[in-house]
């Protein structure tokens, strides 16, 4: 019901941004600031290869968009940082140097690329933050809603419980202190668990790395007990797998409720079986095409189109309203896997149902 009334709403917003002349605008004519052709070079900066999205989604859809926009002219200098914040200064300054025409960034440490952004901003180069909100002088920012990610993942979490009582205990495997998002998806999950559960234990998890999570998953359940842990909250499906590998080390084979987000395939398979109850899912082919919009028409001078792109406001610890979109989200559950993935074009059905997951699928009606 939730993407439906999304859908319905982004329709509604889409006829009156026409109607305003704004939506689709080319930017040309008296509407544009001087800029480049077609001819562009975006750099591309993402944070790491754990969470599996960014080679498999972000990077590639960015890139196919980049060069429809520009009658396949323009380029993308793509760098991955494998979650060293040192060695995406390094790639960011690599881009500077290059000369790049602009950077769309998904930083590893929010505060620590502040320096980075301010030396692109002082060459002359636009950044536009992209999933995660980088501190210092960006030109605008594009992710999901990440207070409605916390937000779904906690209320979800209290729906698999049933009638949650206050005594039942849970642990919250939060995501990596260095990015800002963590901090809003564990905000805003509080938000909802709060003072309806208890929360036995709560980590921040470096570098959102799987094995870390793991390894914090078997301490807690040294701490609680297995049997008194009753659901556990993991901000992203990598840090599940970890979480689901500690369980059955410590040899729990009735899993309790796990959350996740990024709808990996992996996770996916999980729900199926029954080993992790939700993931939040982001449709990344509409947070990529949208930021390679936003750069392609920041460099070209399409001003109109540009502002269409970032109607919304947000603030940084250094920043205050920064132009930004804001993508919406949608809880995955085994019962809209079709709806959502499958339906999305994410994976195929033949992706999921592999043969050790060919039971599930059947039972699922996934066909």
């Amino acid at each position: 019901m939730r993407r439906i009334a999304i859908s319905v709403a982004a329709t509604s917003m889409s006829v009156m941004l026409a109607g305003c002349g704004v939506l689709n605008a080319t930017g040309s004519g008296d509407d544009a600031s001087p800029g480049k052709g077609d001819d562009v070079t975006v750099g591309l900066l993402l944070p790491e290869k754990a969470n599996t999205r960014y080679e498999q989604f972000d990077y590639p859809i960015f890139k196919t968009k980049v060069e429809s926009l520009t009658n396949k002219k323009g380029t993308v200098e793509y760098a991955n940082a494998e979650a060293d914040a040192d060695k995406q200064a390094s790639q960011m300054q690599q881009m500077i140097d290059d000369k790049v025409d602009v950077i769309v960034l998904d930083a590893v440490d929010a505060h620590a690329i502040a320096d980075s952004v301010q030396k692109a901003k002082d060459a002359g180069i636009p950044v536009i933050a992209y999933d995660r909100l980088a501190e210092g002088p960006i030109d605008a920012y594009i992710s999901f809603d990440n207070g409605l990610v916390g937000e779904v993942q906690g209320r979800t979490l209290l729906e698999s419980l049933g009638e949650p009582a206050v005594t039942d205990k849970i642990v919250m495997m939060n995501g990596s202190p260095t990015d800002p998002n963590a901090k809003q998806f564990k905000a805003s999950a509080l938000s909802e668990l709060k003072s309806k559960v208890t929360i036995a234990k709560s980590y921040d998890t470096k570098d959102w790395k799987p094995e870390n999570a793991q390894a914090n998953m078997a301490e807690a359940i040294n701490a609680i007990g297995a049997d008194d842990i009753k659901a556990v909250y993991s901000a992203n499906d990598g840090m599940a797998g970890g979480i689901v590998k500690a369980l059955k080390a410590a040899g729990v084979t009735d899993l309790p409720p796990i959350t996740g987000q990024d709808a990996e395939l992996a996770a996916v398979q999980r729900i199926l079986v029954g080993e992790q109850y939700m993931s939040v899912y982001k449709s990344y082919p509409d947070e990529a095409e949208s930021a390679a919009e936003m750069a392609v028409a920041r460099v070209q001078g399409k001003d109109i189109q540009f502002d269409a792109l970032t109607r919304e406001r947000v603030n940084s610890p250094t920043d205050k309203n920064i132009p930004a979109q804001l993508v919406p989200v949608v809880a995955l559950t085994k019962d809209n896997i079709e709806d959502t993935v499958i339906a999305d074009g994410i994976y195929e059905v033949s992706d999921i149902c592999t043969a050790e997951f060919a039971a599930a699928c059947e039972a699922a009606k996934l066909k």
